[in-house]
């Protein structure tokens, strides 16, 4: 006889399956939690711990590094729970993460060739979507520092690229790398590890916790700047680079700069 759909006892007997599969999951034996979380699915799909199975089931894809399969599971749970908020928080999270899982330590790597950054392009539009949405949820510090980890990369990557041409002096595309970082990887990030230390209006975090990045970054256009002989633009990139970070090591290579250009008359 089928179990009734109604009343305490079937609220009970989904509480109690549930965290029967529960434990199987804390034990990580991942294939049996998953088999007893989609039998909670199919004999109480009206119970409350029919999503909490679901979520539980793309947890366990997650722990075993399934990524591509956990990611489907969480995004489902999301289209189909949408007003349960903070389950679809938890679920987005996730999503963020494993997306960030799914980079190689290759791709992350600064390098001077081109390398595809697809994979790597999507985990920052997660992580960075997640933290629009959710500025103050319970996983946000964290995505919040997968998302600076991943956008020192990024920018790391595109200097690299910079200084490999500039290496050939083909001096429009290092400035061109350059800008394009700063302009579509730092602009928009407000991560806020504690609210005693917020980030000052407008300043990127990524950049900030990974000191040399934007310092590094000013230096390069300085000195592409200066090959190109626009002096004017050379002296705002050091100058920038001496005021604004001022206990970087690159200052004193900045100020080197700057002496040269004035004992040049430029």
């Amino acid at each position: 006889m089928p179990e009734s759909r109604t009343g305490l006892t079937y609220a009970a007997n989904a509480e109690r399956d549930y965290n029967k599969a529960l434990e199987e999951f804390k034990a990580h034996n991942w294939l049996q939690a998953q088999a007893l979380f989609r039998e909670v699915k199919r004999k109480y799909a009206y119970s409350r711990y029919a999503p909490l199975a679901e979520l539980r089931i793309a947890d366990a894809d997650f722990e075993q590094d399934k990524l591509g399969e956990a990611i489907r599971g969480y995004k489902q749970f999301v289209h189909d729970h949408r007003s349960l908020n903070a389950e679809v928080a938890y679920a987005r999270s996730r999503i963020a993460e494993a997306q960030y899982n799914q980079i190689s330590d290759s791709v992350l790597l600064p390098t001077s060739e081109e390398r595809d950054q697809v994979a790597t392009l999507e985990s920052f539009r997660e992580l960075k979507s997640y933290l629009q949405d959710y500025p103050d949820a319970k996983e946000s510090a964290h995505i919040c520092d997968l998302l600076e980890k991943v956008t020192i990369k990024l920018v790391g990557h595109e200097l690299s690229v910079a200084r490999f041409y500039l290496a050939k002096n083909n001096f429009d595309a290092t400035i061109g790398r350059v800008q394009y970082a700063l302009r579509n990887f730092t602009a928009d990030l407000t991560c806020r590890h504690t609210p005693s230390a917020p980030l000052a209006a407008g300043e990127p975090s990524a950049l900030r916790t990974e000191f040399g990045l934007l310092p590094d970054a000013l230096l390069l256009l300085g000195e592409t700047y200066l090959k190109m002989h626009r002096w004017d633009d050379a002296r705002t990139a050091f100058n920038t680079l001496v005021k604004r970070y001022p206990e970087s090591a690159l200052v004193f290579q900045a100020n080197n700069f700057l002496e040269f250009m004035k004992a040049r008359g430029v």
